[in-house]
């Protein structure tokens, strides 16, 4: 049996103290899977007397992540600070120059240097792995390096934020605002006390972005992404949804066109009979289209310390199993240098449709008024209804409820913008695309 693979976690929060209980916990078992032992021999937090339920008597502390990055006497660095710049990016930049395996969970990281991170660990044949930073303890980095090797992928898309999605089903299961859902996911520990990131679409939008790359071999393009948080979804918004039959879902989507590649984050209504649509709570989806195997569908656990861990040991077991000299995977499932330059797709139209409320005043012509501002923008309208205002009384405003066919994104909200500069529109319009899947 090979010697013990020497580890060093960076960061010894909620992931990191999951991770050290297992690995310590199933000592015995992780050296017969992975023919040698693993050992943590050296960690770095900034909290050294926090009681985390693990004995760290045995393992060399460091006061410094960058410190024990440039010292310790380990093989691999487990990296769970996170950001995509300061500490963490020393640390992992650090690390490889020195020649050590890098696994980290850090697709904020990722998302901004991944392609630059990735030259440097092929340059110095160690390995930079990272499955616990997308869709947590859902193994859809492996399948997009590994399994799905010599696929022709069409698109990828899915459910990747389990705050957003906890705050979806909330309010639709129980007919709360998005705020007392939001104070909720809080209170639970779902949420960030600052939850922006989560709510506006960045974290999806990150995952998305490391996700693009795999699937197409393209440079990785966090700043091209189409990007809509869910703060603007209203109880009105969850009802007419279910009402067409449809659920309203946060979705990151990524497809290859003729012209370039798509990349979207943002609200979606997706058919309630759909699998995807059943994903609820803080689960994540992740959706895979490809000309060989067709549809996959993969579904778990996003986030948490246990789900993390999980992901995260699965990438240290993958360096335990590996020899020195046998080839590599490439970290980014094509070599850094052969990455092809992103090319951002021309404008087409959205096969789905889009979902349109507006907020009206109640008097004649409003209604022809709206129609001959989609007309002028040759949107074709599948339905168009009237619903009674939540917000407004019913005797002052109507909301109407349309839903488009096929047709653009600047054609909806060209027509959005002229129906706004009428005098009868109430409020804020609504707009939210449909999607269709194929198989889900």
């Amino acid at each position: 049996m090979a010697g013990a693979l020497k580890i060093g976690i960076a960061g010894l929060g909620t992931v990191g103290s999951s991770l050290a209980r297992i690995i310590t916990g199933r000592a015995n078992e992780l050296s017969v899977t992975c023919g040698r032992a693993i050992e943590i021999t050296a960690i770095s937090a900034r909290d050294r007397s926090r009681d985390r339920g693990i004995d760290l008597s045995g393992m060399a502390w460091f006061e410094s992540a960058e410190e024990m990055a440039a010292r310790a006497d380990i093989d691999v660095l487990v990296e769970l600070i996170g950001g995509a710049e300061g500490p963490a990016e020393r640390v992992v930049r650090a690390a490889l120059d020195r020649g050590l395996h890098v696994v980290t969970a850090n697709k904020a990281l990722l998302a901004r240097h991944g392609v630059e991170l990735a030259a440097l660990a092929e340059k110095k044949g160690v390995l930079l792995n990272f499955e616990a930073a997308v869709a947590g303890g859902i193994p859809v980095i492996k399948a997009l390096r590994e399994s799905l090797t010599g696929n022709r992928i069409s698109r990828v898309y899915g459910i990747m934020n389990g705050t957003c999605n906890y705050i979806l089903t909330r309010m639709e299961k129980e007919g709360l605002s998005f705020q007392d859902c939001l104070t909720e996911a809080q209170r639970l520990g779902y949420a960030e006390a600052d939850p922006t990131f989560d709510i506006e679409g960045n974290d999806t939008a990150h995952k998305l972005a490391i996700l693009t790359t795999l699937a197409f071999g393209t440079q990785i393009a966090a700043d091209e992404i189409y990007l809509e948080g869910i703060s603007n979804i209203s109880i009105e918004d969850i009802e007419a949804a279910a009402d067409l039959g449809y659920r309203i879902k946060l979705l990151g989507v990524a497809q290859q066109t003729d012209s370039g590649i798509e990349q979207r984050v943002h609200p979606t209504m997706v058919p309630r009979d759909s699998v995807i649509a059943q994903v609820d709570g803080v689960t994540n989806a992740v959706a895979i289209e490809s000309d060989i195997l067709g549809e996959l569908l993969m579904v778990g656990p996003g986030a948490g310390g246990d789900a993390t861990a999980s992901a995260v040991l699965g990438d240290i077991a993958d360096i335990a199993k590996s020899r020195p000299g046998e080839q590599r995977v490439p970290v980014l499932g094509t070599p850094a240098a052969a990455l092809e330059p992103y090319r951002r797709a021309r404008m087409r139209s959205h096969e789905g449709g889009y979902f349109i409320r507006l907020t009206v005043a109640d008097r004649t012509g409003v209604f022809a008024s709206v129609a001959t501002r989609m007309a002028e923008n040759s949107i074709s309208l599948e339905s168009i209804v009237q619903r009674a205002s939540s917000t407004a009384p019913a005797t002052e405003a109507k909301t109407i409820i349309l839903v488009t066919h096929a047709t653009t994104e600047a054609s909806v909200r060209n027509a959005v913008a002229a129906i706004k500069a009428e005098d009868y529109l109430v409020g804020e319009p609504q707009v939210i695309r449909i999607e269709r899947p194929k198989a889900f």
